[in-house]
């Protein structure tokens, strides 16, 4: 069992996060008996790890929580139980949908980052005097 600050240096994610994430249903640490300080487990910290990486991939936090909904880590045929092909449809329903989007954005970023350049060539060209 882990305590909060000892998670915080594990994760990286801070204390106020851990408490929202506690708040809006994603992670739900055990409570010591005296004092009610949260506990952390091995799973959650699992959880967290998890968390991270779909955070990182830009989902927001009510699909990662749709996401996580199920409480399920499927990642070997073998151990897949009932019901787990509809959760891996649902989570690849939501990837697909965000890598839409995601796509969207990289089209719309390149597009900034050419008239960047274009800019930077035409400033350049000016400034040389080949304008």
């Amino acid at each position: 069992m882990y305590t909060i600050g000892q998670v915080v240096e594990m994760t990286g994610f801070g204390h106020d996060t851990l408490r929202y994430y506690e708040k809006i249903g994603l992670l739900m640490p055990r409570r010591k008996q005296s004092g009610g300080a949260r506990v952390f487990s091995d799973d959650d910290l699992r959880l967290l790890s998890g968390l991270k990486c779909l955070k990182r991939m830009g989902l927001s936090l009510e699909e990662i929580k749709s996401f996580t909904s199920t409480n399920r880590c499927v990642s070997e045929r073998s151990s897949m139980r009932a019901g787990d092909e509809a959760v891996l449809r649902d989570r690849i329903g939501l990837l697909t949908e965000h890598l839409a989007r995601m796509e969207t954005q990289r089209h719309e970023l390149d597009d900034l980052i050419n008239r960047t350049k274009n800019n930077i060539r035409l400033y350049n060209e000016l400034l040389d005097g080949t304008l």
